[in-house]
């Protein structure tokens, strides 16, 4: 783990969700302080235990130490209150996928921490130069998109909005760069931005070739890992990912585009109105109950 910070020594992170919670983790890894923040004590401790528990499972395989886990977690603060963003060097916000509620946390962040320190959204799917429009000094707004999991992927997109000022983006890559084994790819906002934009109808179009009956699962994603030497199979990551989250991103992606091939198929709106949204709620593609919740 890397003990220098050159920038950005002390992070807000909005949201201990899943991704809040890995890219908490990836930040705290690097040697910076990170100040979590969640709705209610509940949420906090839930997004405290994923990051140790991550680190746990990192411990079982070798990869981390007892120490590791420990120093990672006495650099996470974890509380309920934004004022205690106060003094943050950047915030990066990993909230729910809604233009509303991102605008509006970052408007109440912006009177905590002053005009000019940088506000980074880890949105997926929404519209950087959108969320920028409405905050004082807008260019100090940029995508910080990290890939679930946080502390395994190793792509960051960095998004520049229109707003975005090039000493911000400058800076950003080089915070990528102290990170453990992470590689920055900066990209224009549009739909998608890049990754998404290629990922997305892809997914969705093995999905309409599952449900036309082409393959099981098990064979298409074997087919496609061992065929191609992609390291995860489209339906595994999909349960991997969330399938609600995935319907949420071409959702929007097809919304901002009008592209049919962002069009969501129907099995998957089907299989998120039944609850099967992959491994977080133990059914998906790949994912099924065990014999025992079954009886």
């Amino acid at each position: 783990m890397s003990e220098s910070t050159p920038d950005f020594a002390t992070v807000g992170v909005l949201g201990l969700g899943t991704m809040g919670a890995g890219i908490a983790q990836v930040l705290a890894a690097s040697g910076r302080a990170v100040v979590a923040v969640e709705t209610d004590t509940a949420r906090l401790d839930a997004g405290l235990a994923t990051v140790a528990a991550f680190l746990d499972e990192g411990i079982a395989r070798g990869k981390v130490t007892e120490a590791d886990k420990r120093a990672v977690l006495d650099r996470i603060t974890g509380t309920i209150s934004i004022a205690d963003l106060h003094g943050a060097d950047a915030v990066l916000e990993c909230v729910t996928e809604n233009a509303e509620v991102k605008t509006a946390l970052f408007t109440e962040v912006a009177a905590v921490v002053g005009d000019r320190v940088p506000l980074l959204t880890n949105t997926s799917a929404l519209s950087v130069t959108d969320l920028a429009a409405g905050l004082p000094d807008p260019g100090r707004v940029a995508g910080l998109h990290f890939f679930n999991p946080a502390p395994i992927m190793r792509t960051v997109e960095i998004v520049r909005a229109l707003q975005s000022e090039e000493e911000l983006i400058d800076r950003l890559v080089a915070l990528v760069d102290t990170l453990d084994d992470k590689v920055a790819v900066v990209v224009d906002d549009r739909p998608g931005f890049l990754i998404n934009a290629l990922l997305l109808p892809y997914l969705n179009d093995v999905v309409a070739e599952y449900d036309e009956g082409l393959a099981t699962a098990e064979d298409i994603d074997t087919a496609l890992e061992l065929g191609l030497g992609y390291k995860t199979g489209p339906l595994k990551l999909l349960d991997m990912i969330g399938l609600d989250v995935h319907l949420h991103a071409t959702e929007a992606a097809h919304a901002a585009t009008g592209d049919a091939r962002y069009a969501p198929p129907p099995l998957l709106r089907r299989m998120v109105a039944a609850g099967r949204l992959g491994i977080k709620a133990g059914h998906g593609f790949r994912t099924a109950p065990s014999r025992e919740e079954n009886n």
